[in-house]
């Protein structure tokens, strides 16, 4: 297709996500918690991980270790013991009792609500940031970019060949979307992801944005 001008790329986001709030209005959460640490654990146990294979540990978990100060004081043995059935459960669990310890003795027990703040989180990085920064504080910095937001991106060419990384695929994101867009995004996409834009065999021929889509007219 040709080489499509920035305010005609503006205004097909735009449709699309007119179209993802008809059909998923904010979007939801896969993941079960009460409080914005047991999110920010709970998105740390999802890196590699499905949200369905997370909320089956975290009951347990959270049972045992319900709030920061809780966590910073358990053996890291115990909690790999409660997650061993997800991946990387021994770096998932020496980071979770390391980012409890954190909270405690720099951020008085609370998340901050500061996107470069939860970075020096141990096992934040900035998609488990923004996450937490949209779904429990709905104060979006930015979209969060997992595996379902950065192939609809790059299908839906709103993100070009050379945005390689989540990174970059997360600027091309920003520069398209008003702020006001950040907050749902990534819970509309990983739905979308799930149920039409799939890996494999994508749903194109029933998906409710395929007039929108570069790669369906290919």
């Amino acid at each position: 297709m040709p080489r499509e001008l920035k305010a005609d790329k503006i205004a097909r986001a735009a449709k699309i996500e007119a179209r993802m709030f008809e059909h998923y209005g904010e979007g939801a959460c896969s993941l079960d918690y009460l409080t914005p640490f047991q999110l920010t654990v709970a998105v740390v146990l999802s890196a590699q991980c499905t949200d369905a294979a997370v909320n089956k540990v975290t009951p347990a978990l959270f049972a045992a270790y319900p709030t920061p100060a809780a966590m910073a004081s358990a053996r890291v043995e115990d909690v790999e013991e409660i997650i061993h059935s997800l991946g990387f459960f021994r770096a998932k669990a020496k980071n979770l009792v390391a980012l409890a310890q954190t909270l405690l003795a720099e951020f008085g027990g609370e998340v901050p609500n500061d996107l470069e703040l939860l970075q020096k989180l141990p096992g934040v990085g900035r998609k488990t940031a923004n996450v937490v920064m949209c779904e429990a504080f709905r104060n979006p910095q930015g979209i969060a970019v997992d595996t379902h937001v950065f192939r609809i991106a790059h299908r839906l060419k709103l993100a070009g060949p050379s945005a390689d990384t989540p990174a970059k695929t997360e600027q091309a994101l920003l520069r398209v979307y008003p702020q006001s867009d950040w907050l749902y995004i990534n819970h509309q996409w990983v739905h979308f992801g799930r149920d039409f834009c799939r890996a494999q065999r994508p749903k194109c021929a029933d998906c409710f944005i395929q007039d929108l889509c570069p790669s369906f007219a290919e």
